[in-house]
């Protein structure tokens, strides 16, 4: 065996530390006393979206008490698609100095809101059949706040190219390392947070994180810094995104947004081994690829071993995020590709110019006050 082959197959069980189990949401037998829930959806340009969302919770055994969207802007039918679809539309006020517009509009939606829990949730998501049950169900259980990692549902070819972004997200919100819920959650998941009313109220709610890029992830800090519990399931079986259909562009656009910040706020063991698994499976293609042009042998089996070792783990790691093809695993080289790409793009957006551009408005760097 090679010294690279070697190397990559060491490095190959990192992935075992940060990744080793994503919990799901499940039924615990609550069929009454749910509390009043409101569903707050921030909403700019999302008339395309919403339809699905709305009408899978509208689906739900469990209904909401109310589902209220907060149309920030937006130049399309966004608003009137929310009210045909059942929702209270709340007409978002200009985004003050120093907020975000997400962290803005999820503010104006908790002030509205009348339910004892409060879920936030992204346009671009849905409930599967029986879903808002089981995630109310794996609240109760803890209480707190809790976030949810959608379950990407891959339609088209190009959206397997997020297959290493997904991964590397779920890594870094620390929840489903291999220590399990021994540790708290690094941060929470954008798509999905529901908390209770009175712990929104106790750490100041989104105010808190106002100018936060990636606010979910700094508003789980912000809840135990408080003494909240959190708790962080995977949305397969229950709740799901469809991520970025309106082409590769819009893909590029979204990761570039703030995944280089994330990967700052990445707890820093969790930053290494990730980055020492990435390394490994670079190495396992490198060496893959001097045995195939010094021909057939030994060496040549090695390196296919070790190649398919990497490609056959990252399927079973997918499985558990999204409906990601297993050819997409098996040629890893084009999504790792993309992914250090796009990453290498949002790092200098963020050097340089300091701002990222997203649905119409330029997004500056998150401040380093807090």
């Amino acid at each position: 065996m090679t010294v690279l082959a070697l190397i990559a197959l060491l490095l190959w069980g990192l992935a075992f530390l940060f990744l080793f189990r994503v919990p799901v949401c499940t039924r615990h037998g609550r069929v009454q006393d749910y509390p009043s829930l409101s569903v707050i959806i921030p909403a700019r340009d999302e008339e395309g979206n919403l339809p699905r969302l709305l009408a899978s919770l509208l689906s739900q055994d469990v209904a909401p008490a109310e589902i209220i969207v907060v149309d920030d802007g937006s130049t399309d039918r966004t608003a009137e698609v929310a009210r045909e679809g059942g929702a209270t539309v709340l007409a978002g006020r200009p985004v003050p100095e120093g907020w975000r517009g997400k962290t803005w509009a999820c503010m104006q939606g908790a002030d509205a809101a009348t339910g004892d829990v409060l879920l936030f949730v992204d346009a671009d998501t849905f409930f599967e059949e029986d879903g808002l049950a089981r995630v109310l169900d794996t609240f109760l259980v803890h209480g707190g706040a809790m976030s949810v990692a959608a379950y990407h549902r891959v339609d088209r070819l190009y959206e397997d190219l997020s297959a290493f972004f997904n991964l590397l997200m779920a890594a870094g919100s620390g929840a489903f390392t291999v220590f399990g819920a021994a540790r708290p959650p690094a941060g929470f998941f954008g798509p999905f947070v529901m908390i209770e009313r009175e712990a929104y109220l106790q750490c100041g709610g989104h105010a808190s994180v106002r100018g936060k890029i990636l606010e979910h992830y700094h508003f789980a800090r912000v809840l135990q810094d408080q003494g909240v519990p959190t708790a962080c399931y995977g949305g397969k079986g229950s709740f799901g995104v469809r991520m970025y259909p309106d082409g590769i562009g819009g893909l590029i656009e979204g990761w570039s947004k703030a995944f280089a910040s994330g990967a700052a706020s990445t707890p820093p063991w969790i930053m290494l081994a990730s980055v020492g698994w990435l390394t490994g499976a670079i190495l396992a293609v490198i060496e893959l690829v001097w045995a195939l042009v010094a021909g057939p042998g030994p060496a040549l089996a090695i390196a296919c071993a070790v190649y398919l070792l990497f490609a056959l783990q990252l399927a079973g790691l997918l499985r558990r995020l999204g409906s990601f093809r297993v050819v997409t695993a098996l040629l890893y080289p084009i999504p790792l590709l993309f992914y250090q790409g796009v990453f290498a793009r949002s790092t200098l957006l963020m050097l340089f110019r300091k701002k990222v551009s997203w649905k119409g408005r330029e997004i500056d760097a998150d401040s380093k006050k807090e």
